[in-house]
């Protein structure tokens, strides 16, 4: 069993890290919060929740490892085949009419969700002419994604998920074995740009024309969700393409107004253009007046 710990002392631990380290996970959810200082305490066998904040205060490898834990490093190519498919049939179309896509992968983790948008970009003949920027607060995942080396267990699923999600060929055609791991193709690798960004605490810093942003803000609280809300839609341009995760969702926010659902069940939106988010906003702000 945990050991039982407040929400104060659970913020008190998240806030001694923003201080000390400049990483910031004070509005996580709680719930998210509990499972991965949980793993922590196990991890690093500690009593309680003073003792691992003692540590890895004092511990700058101990950190390392924790954040590990806390990023939730987790993912996988061409995960949720369908929704990739609907990139390929809904929006590639669009960003095709530009002469230069930019694209940014928002908490990229290792890198594959980057890497399997940039071979759908290959196969419809536009990732020459595409820039595509991949972020993360991770050093080490953004490392891992940097090199595109996965293990070989993992290239059965990521195959079946690449044809399902209309695949051209074969996944096997843009990477070489080594040994017990998979490398992939160097072009590919250097379409992306990797580098460090936190939806916490950074700003825009490009205009795009596609974000992706997949199981990422359900580990946020409200306040956070919104916030990255609001990077995406300054971020995008004029009609510009948000793709979150299957749980995730613009509905309910304050940017609920701006986006529009593509069609389909994919977690696809589209900016919608200045005057209709305001004349929606304002007929909503008129009709809970008029509900009071």
């Amino acid at each position: 069993m945990p050991t039982r710990y407040t929400d104060a002392q659970l913020q008190a631990l998240m806030e001694a890290i923003c201080q000390r380290y400049s990483y910031d996970f004070r509005d996580y959810s709680l719930p998210s919060q509990r499972r991965r200082v949980n793993q922590a305490l196990e991890r690093f066998h500690c009593p309680d929740l003073p003792a691992l904040q003692e540590l890895v205060l004092d511990d700058a490898v101990a950190f390392g490892t924790l954040l590990q834990i806390l990023t939730v490093p987790v993912t996988q190519m061409f995960r949720d085949p369908a929704f990739f498919r609907a990139v390929r049939e809904q929006v590639v179309p669009v960003l095709k009419t530009y002469p230069s896509p930019t694209i940014w992968v928002a908490g990229c983790c290792t890198g594959e969700e980057a890497l399997s948008l940039a071979i759908v970009l290959h196969e419809e003949g536009l990732l020459e002419r595409s820039t595509i920027y991949a972020t993360d607060i991770n050093p080490q995942a953004l490392a891992t994604a940097a090199r595109g080396v996965y293990p070989l267990h993992r290239l059965d699923d990521y195959g079946a998920n690449y044809l399902a999600a209309g695949g051209l060929g074969q996944l096997a055609d843009y990477y070489t074995v080594e040994h017990a791991t998979v490398r992939f193709q160097q072009r590919l690798l250097d379409s992306i740009n990797f580098a460090d960004h936190s939806l916490s605490t950074d700003s825009v810093f490009i205009e795009t024309q596609l974000i992706f942003c997949r199981n990422v803000l359900i580990y946020f609280n409200k306040a956070l969700q919104e916030r990255a809300l609001g990077l995406f839609h300054d971020s995008l341009c004029h009609r510009g393409f948000l793709g979150l995760g299957s749980k995730e969702s613009t509905h309910f926010s304050r940017f609920a107004a701006d986006f529009e659902p593509l069609p389909g069940p994919e977690k696809l939106y589209r900016k919608r253009a200045p005057s209709h988010a305001a004349s929606l906003y304002a007929g909503r702000q008129s009709h809970a007046r008029n509900e009071t």
